[in-house]
């Protein structure tokens, strides 16, 4: 059995949202505690952390109401997250960088850190990816309503940058069909960070499939 690979203080950026493996993530940097940290992964080549906020902002904020402790209020976040590789960098102006970003590999924290100037860092266990599993053709239309969903986007002449999926498409595959539809799909961020957690993508699929016809998506 392979050992479990584990990286020693990754930098994470606690986000509004669910980062998913093959996922692309654009962002806007601007706070201090940020721009060094997304600089140096840039340079060296190498992934920061995406966790999902449970609670806390985006933005580091000052607490309505406290005395004494700290002087910003607290960020929780869920305990498992993805890696993210920077796969673009712009920087249009000082304290400013925009930045486009492709998920990589689940991870799960067994120890985070809070700097003194803001920046999370984490002990990290990676989690194996996704197995390569084969979409059955009753779950087919759940692949083929998200092919249409792109097609129109790019017949709309949606420049590439701002397409919420980016190539290259693997509409054969439950793991990547499922994420993709996990991110576009309305939901809480709680239950999308469960739906990311899962380790069978032939299950999340099917999850995917129900919601769909929650949100009345006709397949």
């Amino acid at each position: 059995m392979p050992e479990t690979l584990k990286l020693n203080s990754l930098p994470l950026f606690p986000l509004g949202t669910v980062l998913f493996p093959g996922g692309y993530l654009p962002l806007q940097v601007f706070e201090v505690r940020y721009l060094d940290m997304v600089g140096k992964c840039f340079k060296n080549g190498a992934p920061f952390g995406v966790v999902t906020l449970n609670k806390g902002s985006e933005v580091r904020q000052a607490p309505g109401n406290t005395q004494g402790g700290s002087s910003f209020a607290e960020e929780i976040f869920f305990p498992t997250g993805t890696l993210a590789h920077i796969t673009g960098l712009n920087q249009p102006q000082p304290g400013l960088m925009l930045v486009q970003c492709t998920g990589l590999q689940r991870f799960s924290v067994s120890q985070h850190e809070l700097l003194k100037h803001g920046l999370w860092v984490a002990n990290v266990t990676l989690i194996d990816a996704d197995q390569a599993v084969a979409i059955p053709p009753d779950l087919m239309p759940v692949s083929t309503t998200l092919e249409r969903v792109i097609h129109t986007l790019q017949a709309q002449g949606t420049p590439p940058e701002q397409m919420p999926v980016q190539a290259p498409y693997q509409f054969d595959d439950c793991a990547w069909v499922a994420n993709r539809w996990c991110e576009l799909l309305p939901m809480p961020s709680e239950l999308k960070n469960r739906l990311m957690t899962l380790d069978n993508p032939l299950v999340r699929l099917e999850l995917v499939s129900d919601l769909l016809e929650r949100n009345g998506i006709p397949i």
